[in-house]
């Protein structure tokens, strides 16, 4: 049970009116009574569930075979393909988000993506190299943000050459979307006993609120807010396991129970949050994703929907106790052995352990797209509009 934690850390991994937060009603739309919002650009915040080469660009380059059924090549993701940032950009009819830390090929015309695998939002004063903890919290990417903005208004008005950045009057009709705390959760399980984490947890929830409020000071409108998902379905903590396991340990699709728990709680306090922005900042529309729903509906009835068991891993080397990471090289009974990925990662929910592979990445977006694991339940298209009562 131990060694499950460790594992886990090792790799930080109603009725409405709706109104445009533009200030204008609109009673057209061809879901929900409001026409879509064709957003200009993504800002995104986040760790490795939707780093599109962050940390990559920072430290070591991701190897294969990452990125193989997709991009056929490494591209920065901790997948074999795509995330579900993504599959939300292709949606919205945008092109894939570059990363704000790599500075070669990248194009920011329709956003940037600041997220980094290993990023938690409250700082953990932790190295890469120990723990996987990103020296990028979100507090830092909210810093780069502003320098990215800052920097591109200064160019726009020296009428620079414009065409890989974004047009300045974009970034208050942009769609500002968060996924992260995972780490967080990973953290306090490393760090604390569960009594502890779960009296630093409003303050976790406090420091993203503050993120949204700057974002907002500077004139973003929409957000579209993941809370963090079942880390005790995920398939590296449930290999480590052992067998048999205390009474109440597992809940009953055999997910760690209390690793569950608390990020129930984390999403619990994270929406209360989110409601309270809404009145704080009264020309916000602040949609709150239940990603923790999606996932477990997914996790819960995998073989229903075409995936094997949540604990079978496409890419790494699991046998017993024994692991060696996807895509790197180990030594199990004296024999060398290469960790390389299944022959069909989309009959897989973990590509890693950790990280959900393509195919399960495009079901969860499938599902959060239409609204339907929302508050306020609108399409990932319509996330510019404000639900009021009433």
């Amino acid at each position: 049970m131990e060694l499950a934690r460790f594992f886990v850390a090792s790799i930080l991994v109603t009725c409405v009116l709706v109104i445009s937060v533009g200030g204008e009603e609109d009673a057209r739309d061809k879901s929900s009574s409001s026409s879509a919002c064709e957003f200009p650009a993504i800002y995104n915040f986040g760790d490795s569930n939707s780093d599109t080469g962050g940390i990559s660009a920072s430290f070591y380059p991701m190897g294969s075979p990452y990125g193989e059924t997709f991009f056929h090549r490494p591209a920065g993701r901790g997948c074999d393909g795509r995330l579900i940032i993504d599959f939300i950009a292709k949606k919205l009819g945008l092109p894939y988000l570059s990363s704000y830390l790599d500075s070669i090929g990248s194009n920011f015309r329709n956003g940037a993506n600041f997220a980094t695998g290993g990023s938690t939002i409250r700082r953990q004063n932790e190295s890469w190299f120990e723990n996987g903890v990103s020296p990028f919290p979100l507090d830092i990417q909210i810093v780069q943000y502003d320098q990215f903005k800052s920097r591109t208004t200064s160019l726009y008005n020296q009428a620079k050459d414009m065409r890989d950045l974004p047009r300045v009057e974009d970034f208050s009709k942009a769609l500002y979307t968060f996924d992260i705390g995972q780490n967080d959760l990973v953290a306090g399980f490393r760090k604390m006993s569960n009594e502890q984490f779960l009296a630093e947890i409003p303050d976790i929830i406090n420091q993203l609120a503050t993120a949204i409020r700057n974002l907002y000071d500077q004139g973003a409108r929409a957000f579209w807010i993941h809370n963090t998902g079942p880390i005790g379905c995920l398939g590296v903590t449930l290999h480590y396991i052992h067998e048999p396991s205390p009474p109440g340990y597992l809940d009953r699709h055999g997910c760690v129970k209390s690793q569950n728990d608390m990020a129930k709680q984390f999403n619990r306090l994270l929406k209360q949050k989110l409601i309270q922005l809404r009145k704080e900042l009264p020309l916000s529309a602040i949609t709150y994703v239940n990603v923790f729903a999606a996932k477990y509906k997914l996790i819960s009835n995998a073989n229903k929907l075409g995936f094997f068991d949540k604990t079978k891993i496409c890419c790494g080397y699991h046998e017993d106790y024994d692991h060696v990471w996807c895509g790197n090289k180990g030594k199990i009974n004296g024999s060398e052995i290469y960790a390389r990925s299944c022959e069909d990662p989309s009959l897989y929910i973990s590509w890693d352990g950790v990280h959900y592979t393509e195919a399960a990445n495009h079901w969860i977006a499938n599902q959060i797209a239409t609204g339907s694991f929302s508050d306020p339940p609108v399409s990932i298209a319509n996330a510019c509009h404000r639900a009021q009562p009433l």
